[in-house]
């Protein structure tokens, strides 16, 4: 008896020592690469558009002008979605994340343990959800990037490629939102440790040639490159 609890004793040990260590090269990775920049390739000459990154503290949305030229969002995700409808808004917020987690948790105090241990670990399905706004306000959680017209065509086929089936078709979850302008739709892709919310906005500015970092899992390594 005395033999199998030490042994027990050791592995335990060994199990928690994995966990530190785990950790602690996850941070540091996190860190070291969110630092490490990808610098802007865009090429502007002639007309531009006006997109923002916008985060709430966590999490990162990329934001484009509702209606353009090149694109209108409203015939996909439409006014009629929101719990307002109102239809007197300029801009669209997208934001990627885990399905559970951004249906289940609309505050932190409602996380719970099976919903956050699915999506660190690859288990889960992942949503779109999409903000209409007005205005948007510059500041240290908003920031306004220039995109030529090229580069806003990279980023709308990014973003569009981010919902299930990548075609126009957009599955929307019906009777789901946060407050009066929003609305959330089937994704692409599964949330895990590696793959975050902002690791998938920070790859939007990257394909959209704009400056970003190597790879990130919080908002701060994107903000990080437009202080």
């Amino acid at each position: 008896m005395k033999t199998f609890t030490r042994r027990f004793l050791k592995i335990l040990k060994r199990v928690a020592l994995g966990i530190f260590l785990f950790i602690g090269l996850y941070a540091l990775f996190a860190f070291v690469l969110s630092v490490i920049p990808v610098k802007c390739k865009d090429q502007i000459q002639g007309e531009t558009v006006d997109i923002y990154i916008l985060s709430n503290g966590v999490h990162t949305d990329v934001v484009m002008p509702i209606k353009h030229a090149e694109k209108n969002w409203s015939q996909q995700i439409k006014f009629e979605h929101t719990k307002s409808m109102d239809s007197n808004m300029n801009y669209l917020a997208f934001g990627w994340g885990d399905k559970g987690f951004y249906l289940e948790t609309p505050q932190w105090s409602d996380l719970k343990f099976s919903v956050a241990f699915k999506a660190m670990f690859h288990l889960g399905s992942s949503a779109m959800h999409c903000t209409f706004y007005k205005n948007m306000k510059e500041g240290n959680d908003c920031k306004k990037i220039k995109l030529s017209i090229e580069a806003y065509k990279k980023l709308v086929d990014y973003v569009e490629k981010s919902f299930t089936d990548g075609t126009g078709g957009l599955q929307h979850i019906g009777h789901q939102s946060y407050g009066e302008n929003d609305a959330f739709y089937e994704a692409h892709r599964i949330y895990s440790l590696f793959y975050t919310c902002n690791t998938w906005a920070n790859n939007a500015l990257k394909q959209a040639g704009q400056k970003a970092c190597v790879w990130t899992p919080s908002d701060k390594g994107i903000f990080y490159h437009y202080r």
